[in-house]
């Protein structure tokens, strides 16, 4: 079964946030479950120097222009980079210049993207054509629109994996698109007078799925939506919902080298090195508790709770670790909670991936007070380490941690905590019930025990997706119409 996955980043080529972990890790994952996944990419600068064998395979001539395509390898997965250097060969990240401003023609970068898409699923590739397109948030949300332009019936498969991001342009662009004419409207890509990459892959895809059980249900509710709401409701029987996963073998606390002690679930002893090397790490007193936040410092993510809160935190006995880069008011107030804890509070602006191990890894909890959180992979990495995630009551961070509730606790299933309000009080209050925990040693290794067998692998999140893509792969084909 071949299936063509379509994505603005991918790990460890190019990173900006979860997505890219995803797209980086499901094509390994999937070769297991029989599926033979390629990656579409763009050809940012410099990505070409870190993949293996990079062959010229042909030239597409789309609505947009000409573009090359390349094949290449890393670490066994197959990748096509789309190959438009007046496009993609500049400074910057994938969708911000070296200013930091949004690119001004990130509309064209990714409609082509789309188009490359379209162009491999009718063919342009005799010796390898997709069953089915995976496309990825609204950078590759043209990819349906585009392929029903054709008339063509490969099915595609639309993932949301943040609805804040619309991909929203002015509808002036959109006769540059290629599309016909009756795209353009409330059935297609017309959302609120402009026109919305991600829309039409909702409106144009056969399938829509998102990163989480419990972000699929919020995405229907018009407060949580993003203006997609209604659509979403029309298309309940289309929404899947497939909680994300980690790469288990990067996150793994028997056989990581970025930590100080390796360790299992039956030998949680060795903890404490990992403990104590934080404490000289970040110069902190020793002897009290740490619980720590490993996220980007944004409103979405709920730091700002952290840093009203970060006062009592210490005041109730904690040690605070803070590492992450953001928003630059977030950054300033994170080092002014450091200045103010000296010895209480141990704070890194910026994302050290070993750091981030060492974190997880000696840690007794991880504050994530998310707005926000369609999936969340940093609870995942705390489950696995043993860290007792202190979650928001949203998202994924629902679907994969189980509140240390009295009926949970008694069952001993319990793998950490959910905030009862997304607040700074919130915080406070579960971290005394973390307190509690700590004082029944034996229900707080149980919980640090049963975290770390919870499945947060991305093999789970592969098997999920094979059984949607043989959905469409032995079935016949079918074209979505416009209505």
């Amino acid at each position: 079964m071949k299936v063509l996955s379509v994505c603005s980043e991918m790990f460890p080529l190019i990173k900006t946030g979860g997505l890219a972990d995803m797209t980086g890790a499901l094509p390994g994952a999937l070769a297991g479950q029989g599926v033979d996944m390629r990656v579409l990419l763009p050809a940012y600068r410099g990505v070409a120097l870190s993949l293996e064998s990079c062959t010229e395979l042909a030239a597409l001539d789309l609505p947009l222009g000409r573009a090359g395509l390349r094949h290449c390898r890393m670490q066994g997965i197959d990748i096509f980079l789309l190959d438009a250097p007046a496009l993609y060969d500049r400074p910057g990240g994938p969708y911000l210049d070296a200013a930091g401003q949004e690119h001004p023609d990130n509309w064209k970068r990714f409609a082509l993207l789309a188009q490359a898409a379209a162009a491999i699923a009718c063919g342009a590739l005799p010796g390898w054509v997709p069953d089915v397109v995976h496309a990825h948030d609204w950078q590759a949300g043209l990819c349906a629109a585009c392929l029903r332009a054709q008339d063509s019936e490969t099915p595609v498969i639309q993932t949301i994996h943040n609805v804040a991001f619309a991909g929203r342009f002015p509808a002036a662009i959109f006769p540059e698109l290629g599309l016909p004419e009756g795209f353009f409207g409330i059935d297609g890509v017309e959302f609120y007078g402009d026109v919305s990459f991600l829309k039409a892959g909702l409106a144009f895809s056969d399938l829509v799925t998102t990163v989480s059980p419990t972000y699929a249900e919020e995405l229907t509710r018009p407060a949580m939506g993003g203006g997609f709401d209604g659509l979403l409701r029309a298309r309940g029987a289309d929404l899947v919902g497939i909680l994300n996963g980690l790469d288990s073998g990067e996150w793994n606390p028997e056989s990581d080298p970025l930590i100080i002690r390796q360790y299992t679930a039956s030998r949680l002893g060795q903890r404490q090195v990992n403990r104590n090397s934080l404490y000289t790490a970040f110069a902190l007193e020793d002897g009290r508790p740490l619980v720590a936040m490993v996220s980007r410092l944004t409103d979405q993510k709920g730091v700002d709770l952290v840093f009203d809160a970060a006062g009592d935190i210490i005041g109730r006995g904690f040690n605070l670790i803070i590492l992450g880069a953001g928003d630059e008011a977030h950054e300033t107030r994170a080092l002014a909670v450091g200045s103010a804890h000296p010895g209480r509070a141990g704070v890194h602006v910026g994302y050290v991936v070993a750091v981030a191990h060492r974190i997880h890894a000696g840690t007794v909890g991880l504050l994530v007070p998310s707005r926000l959180e369609p999936c969340g992979l940093t609870q995942m990495c705390a489950l696995r380490y043993g860290a007792l995630p202190i979650v928001a009551p949203t998202g994924g961070l629902v679907d994969s941690v189980i509140d240390a509730s009295p009926v949970a606790l008694a069952q001993n299933v319990a793998t950490g905590l959910h905030l009862r309000e997304v607040s700074a009080a919130g915080i406070l209050f579960a971290l005394d019930r973390l307190t509690a925990i700590l004082a029944n040693p034996p229900c707080h290794q149980q919980m640090i025990r049963n975290a770390m067998k919870t499945d947060v692998s991305l093999d789970r999140t592969a098997a999920e997706y094979a059984a949607l893509y043989s959905r469409f792969h032995q079935s016949e084909p079918r074209v979505r119409a416009l209505a």
